[in-house]
């Protein structure tokens, strides 16, 4: 089991939109917020890469 994403060998959960998958795209980007790892699928990245380039949380976008 890979030690640095723990999440891939269950399903993992989009933060934003809910869209779940079994295993953990290459396309999917994580984030830590408040010491919590979570993920966004590639459609909600692409959809708020300048709040994510920008640091922001996910709470204000």
């Amino acid at each position: 089991m890979d030690q640095k994403h723990p999440q891939t060998a269950a399903a993992t959960t989009c933060e934003r939109c809910g869209t779940t998958r079994q295993d953990l795209p290459l396309t999917w980007t994580c984030s830590v917020e408040n010491g919590r790892r979570v993920y966004f699928c590639d459609h909600c990245a692409r959809e708020h890469l300048r709040s994510i380039e920008g640091r922001l949380d996910s709470a204000w976008w």
